[in-house]
């Protein structure tokens, strides 16, 4: 039944059930004996559109439900809880509902028999499915999100064959890494709010961008300039970034929230492994036969990738699953008014306001909220800092120690350790500190989140003053590697420190603020890779470390004053929650 039900819900088994008739496996609505659930009048109370403060263009950020207990966003229901002390999975729905109830007051509302929602035991509710049907849907957006960052530094071992080839600098070369980075920061700016419509879904935008990428990917592999090329990995970055901001979205939509930080854990993994292990799988290739193996290898992997996802990829949206329920009833029954609670709110949208607000909102919360900008900034250093590496290590592990581009490319693994070390500690600290406090506390201060990333604020610094005055030919190489592996453990930690705070301290308009921080990142990353030549090249790389050191000390001190003073910000914020 099990794997059934995930070809039946795959995009595969999606095409086969509507233009061939293939009943692979029946929906709970198509069983017999079935019968509508009916929604509570708090359900139904929960629905009723609200307007306060904090949304003052009187729009909903909401965007996708929670099928058992309505709630409008998935970002927003992998960070809300309460103070009761439960142990189950159904009190962590409690916790929820009654942090949502928080939000938005209840009132006389009369429960609307044409509604079509989940029972409490839905087998097509998303937050139902077995342990197994989770995490073999989630390995798969691991598996994406890794296929499209190893394609991001899998050609920098190129681009002295670039500088060869067509005579470009290497300021020059470096555009095959940065304009991809920038790419995958704009792209999901369009196609991951898509992600979040009730008529779209999560699986359209991941497996049609994903596909375009694989094109672009194909159209690279041949072209014979080294414009038309740098166009392409644009291209490439572009409609592979959607995974890389809506991965998070589509954890939420299938764990519970005491479960999702362990989810985005081993997520970000897989995002910090990619451009890791990219160097590794060309370095020893393109020196020896051709450039295009990058692109060939990216092009193998991605399309093992694809294959999987299209005959394995169940749809997580839960809003999309209900309306397309209620499709499947009206045609049924023939009764046009049975709706899914999405498509009833849907009805009497102004879409171009809606739009205007969500493409504008990333920006406004960071300009107009002193700790959204902090935190994106800060993250948007650590993230260029970690792209940085990739420009130094030619000067460090070529021109210091003379190894091979092959084994310079080798040496990445140790990002992949550090950032293995990293994930070992935050598990570790969710399963002994942070889940047990959430049962028994709920949410309790979103700052007490930030603890671990202290810590590592501290280390990520050290890191970097190591990898830069290690390097010595005087010093064995494993000096300067300990550094970068601290680095990667330090600033792994410290991510999923903040990827679990804004959530939780902005719940309304999470989305937005991923949004926004991931562009931040992206664009500081671009930056990064063309501002380090210089630096590194000038100063020499013990000096443009500790300049770079320097500042991440510097922002470390700024976010202990976050950790302080962050419940007096949040309560002078306009978007921010107070617990």
């Amino acid at each position: 039944m099990f794997l059934r039900e995930v070809l039946r819900d795959a995009p595969a088994g999606q095409l086969a059930r509507t233009y061939l008739g293939w009943t692979i496996a029946p929906y709970e609505d198509e069983k017999e004996g079935y019968s509508l659930q009916q929604p509570t009048s708090h359900a139904v109370a929960l629905s009723v559109a609200h307007k306060d403060e904090a949304d003052p263009d009187g729009i909903s950020e909401k965007s996708s439900a929670d099928p058992a207990q309505g709630k409008d966003s998935d970002i927003e229901s992998s960070a809300m809880a309460s103070t009761a002390p439960r142990q189950d999975e159904n009190a962590i729905r409690d916790i929820e509902r009654m942090a949502t109830e928080k939000e938005e007051p209840p009132n006389t509302t009369q429960p609307n028999p044409n509604e079509v929602s989940f029972s409490p035991e839905d087998r097509d509710n998303p937050h139902n499915w077995s342990t197994g049907k989770k995490v073999f849907a989630f390995a798969q957006i691991c598996l994406l999100t890794f296929s499209i960052y190893s394609a991001s530094a899998i050609i920098t071992p190129a681009e002295g064959v670039f500088q060869e080839m067509w005579g470009v600098s290497g300021q020059v070369s470096a555009l095959v890494l940065s304009m991809y980075v920038l790419g995958y920061g704009l792209g999901p700016l369009i196609f991951s709010p898509l992600s979040e419509m009730p008529m779209v879904g999560r699986n359209v935008p991941y497996m049609g961008s994903f596909a375009i990428f694989i094109i672009m990917t194909a159209v690279g592999s041949g072209v014979s300039n080294f414009a038309g090329l740098v166009v392409i990995r644009f291209l490439q970055g572009f409609f592979g970034g959607p995974v890389l901001a809506t991965g998070a979205a589509s954890a939420s939509d299938i764990f519970p929230f005491n479960k999702v930080p362990y989810a985005l854990s081993f997520w970000a993994f897989f995002a910090y492994g990619g451009p890791a292990l990219g160097p590794v799988m060309s370095g020893f290739a393109i020196p020896l036969d051709d450039w295009r193996w990058g692109m060939w290898e990216t092009l193998i992997l991605s399309g093992f990738t694809f294959l999987v996802l299209f005959f394995f990829l169940p749809e997580t949206n839960a809003d999309y699953i209900l309306s397309q329920r209620a499709k499947r009833l009206r045609a049924k029954t023939g009764d046009t008014n049975l709706l899914s609670r999405s498509e009833s709110r849907s009805g009497n949208k102004n879409w171009v306001k809606l739009t205007i607000h969500h493409l504008t909102m990333p920006f406004r919360i960071t300009v107009l909220d002193p700790s959204v900008g902090f935190i994106n900034l800060y993250t948007a250093l650590v993230y260029g800092v970690y792209y940085s590496f990739f420009e130094s290590f030619p000067l460090v592990y070529i021109g210091t120690y003379g190894f091979t581009i092959g084994i310079m490319g080798a040496v990445f693994i140790c990002v992949i350790i550090g950032a293995g070390i990293g994930l070992t500690i935050y598990t570790l600290l969710l399963v002994y500190i942070y889940e047990p406090y959430t049962m028994t506390k709920g949410i309790g201060s979103p700052e007490y989140r930030l603890v671990p990333g202290l810590f590592a604020a501290a280390l990520a610094p050290a890191g970097m003053f190591i990898f830069g005055y290690a390097a010595k030919p005087d010093i064995t190489w494993v000096g300067p590697t300990v550094g970068i592996a601290l680095y990667a453990a330090a600033s792994f930690i410290l991510i999923n420190c903040i990827f679990v705070y804004l959530p939780i301290s902005y719940p309304r308009f999470a989305a937005s603020i991923f949004a926004a921080n991931g562009f931040l990142r992206s664009a500081m990353a671009c930056g990064a890779i063309h501002f380090s030549q210089p630096l590194f090249g000038n100063l020499g790389v013990g000096n443009g470390c500790a300049i770079l050191g320097s500042v991440a000390a510097a922002c470390a001190a700024l976010f202990v004053l976050l950790y302080w003073f962050g419940p007096t910000l949040r309560a002078r914020s306009r978007f921010a929650e107070t617990y």
